[in-house]
This record gives structure tokens, C-alpha cells and sequence, in this order.
């Protein structure tokens, strides 16, 4: 069974006991979240599309920590006028653990 969920702005394709990274989100470690943005649902075979959400369909979760992402260089240049700039940009994920689909 899986569920394609609409989190922050993102769709993820999720499955009971997946690590997710999403977008940060407000909340501590520990804390309990529900998703009810679930696009489609798959239950061994059984597909449900919603139009635009699938009612009665939650997802939810435990938020398990918050995480910077890789590192990623930001380099601009224009030749010939002595202008460099470099810059590193780390971005904020949440980890999240999908405990049910309900």
C-alpha cells in the first residue's frame, strides 16, 4: 500500500515505516503530524484518484528530526569587470517517519 501526499508544496510517494524529508516544518521531535493532502491512494492494486484530494484518506507521521541538506555552491561572475561572488546555501529539511495510511 502507498499514497502519493501533497507535503509543503511537494508530492512524496509514501509507504508505512519510510523516512521522508520534507520541507521544514513547524513542530519538536517526537511530535505526532497528519498529512490530509493524499492525491492517490494504491491498496494492492485497488487506486483511488482524488479530485484534486482523496476524502477520508490521512497519512500520518512522526516528525523525528530537523536536518540541513546537502551544501551547494552559489558562484556568479562577470567577465571583465573584476566581479565574483560566492556564496553556500544549506537547505532545512524535516525528517519525518510515515507510521500509517489510514
Amino acid at each position: 500500500m502507498y499514497a502519493i501526499v501533497d507535503i509543503a508544496g511537494k508530492q512524496f510517494k509514501v509507504t508505512k515505516d519510510q523516512f521522508v524529508y520534507a520541507p521544514k516544518m513547524a513542530g519538536e521531535e517526537g511530535a505526532s503530524v497528519e498529512f490530509e493532502n493524499v492525491l492517490l491512494v494504491d491498496n494492492d492494486g485497488k487506486v483511488a484518484v482524488g479530485t484534486p484530494t482523496v476524502k477520508g484518506v490521512k497519512v500520518s507521521g512522526k516528525i523525528l528530526g530537523h536536518v540541513k541538506g546537502d551544501k551547494v555552491i552559489v558562484f556568479k561572475k562577470k567577465r571583465r569587470k573584476s566581479y565574483k561572488k560566492k556564496n553556500g546555501h544549506r537547505q532545512q529539511f524535516t525528517k519525518v517517519l510515515i507510521e500509517n495510511i489510514k
